[in-house]
């Protein structure tokens, strides 16, 4: 057993990819079960975090609001330096996150070996191409390669009884029980190329309620309510729209309940998965699967239409879409049939 330490992570930045560092967080634990662990992400992925057993505090950074200025963050420097941390794992390669560290007082840096922010580093892990392995061994390459005993890959994402109460309240709100065929569809993403047609979504969701009989749930944030209602509006039936309605935390507490959730690759796909939701399909195109595909892929369908393009394609201007196009609902819908045969 290792003495007792004050341990700090420095997270990365988008939801999915700090869902993928569950793992990292985890492992950590079993190597130092007895230390203090804190991690450090932006306020956009607090949820993803809160509730997790393994670690004792997660502290906000938000460089583009509240740590903005350079007294923001003097400020933040000054907090981390009073928490007399003994060590740093960094996720983020950024050379600033690397020198708050340095300037915090914390005599242990371990991360990715850059040529910027090399003599910074105490321990330097040679980084591997990060398009040659999935996301989760990235970042569990750096706890590996410095010491640490890594024992399992996979992802955490904590739920509420409380949250629990709220879906089941919201479903009896829609008249939908445990005798229904429940589908979500998430047609919202970060960047556009990822998305799924809308057009693809309304004729899927459609078949869905003629052919299954299901009850089909458009889920996203606020933010997705207008293409939500734009979906509805191409459909001959009427789906049921949550957007909105539902924390992060909430949304994960309704995955685990639906029969069968539909999305592209974001960052609602992997809390679905990570929340144990009983049957995924991954709509993927400009992504690589092998690196961003959902973990553990147990339940899990992938489809990936080969379009010509190189994949992975970070062209987030793209207006051709042409990898997703490719996959059309009559692809969808009979894999769906598979999972769920007609009577």
């Amino acid at each position: 057993m290792k003495n007792k330490e004050k341990i700090l992570i420095f997270n990365v930045n988008w939801l999915g990819d700090v869902l993928f560092s569950t793992a990292v967080i985890r492992n950590i634990r079993y190597n130092y079960p007895d230390s203090f662990i804190a991690c450090v992400i932006p306020g956009r992925c607090q949820s993803v975090l809160e509730g997790n057993p393994y670690l004792d505090e997660v502290i906000i950074f938000d460089e583009k609001k509240e740590h903005k200025g350079v007294l923001a963050k003097i400020k933040f420097v000054a907090y981390l330096r009073g928490k007399k941390f003994d060590r740093i794992f960094l996720l983020h390669r950024s050379f600033s996150r690397l020198l708050i560290a340095f300037l915090a007082g914390i005599p242990r840096r371990i991360g990715y070996y850059t040529a910027k922010r090399g003599f910074l580093l105490t321990q330097k892990i040679t980084p591997p191409d990060i398009n040659s392995m999935h996301r989760i061994d990235y970042y569990l390459n750096v706890i590996g390669k410095s010491g640490l005993e890594v024992k399992d890959r996979f992802t955490d994402f904590f739920v509420s009884e409380k949250d629990l109460l709220r879906v089941k309240e919201l479903l009896a709100g829609y008249g939908l029980t445990d005798k229904d065929l429940l589908v979500g569809i998430n047609p919202g993403g970060n960047w556009g190329p990822k998305r799924w047609p809308k057009e693809y979504f309304s004729c899927l969701a459609d078949r869905l309620i003629e052919e299954l009989s299901a009850r089909v749930l458009i889920t996203g944030s606020q933010k997705d309510l207008a293409l939500a209602e734009e979906i509805r509006s191409k459909m001959k039936n009427k789906p049921v729209i949550v957007c909105g309605q539902l924390s992060i935390k909430q949304f994960a507490g309704l995955a685990k309940r639906l029969d069968l959730f539909i999305s592209a690759d974001s960052g609602p796909l992997h809390i679905a998965n990570a929340a144990g939701a009983k049957k995924i399909i991954g709509l993927f195109g400009p992504t690589d699967t092998k690196i961003t595909g959902p973990y553990p892929p147990d339940n899990a369908v992938i489809l990936q239409i080969n379009a010509g393009c190189v994949i992975p394609c970070y062209k987030v201007d793209c207006r051709d879409n042409r990898c997703m196009k490719a996959l059309t609902p009559d692809m969808v819908i009979s894999r769906v049939m598979e999972i769920f045969p007609a009577p």
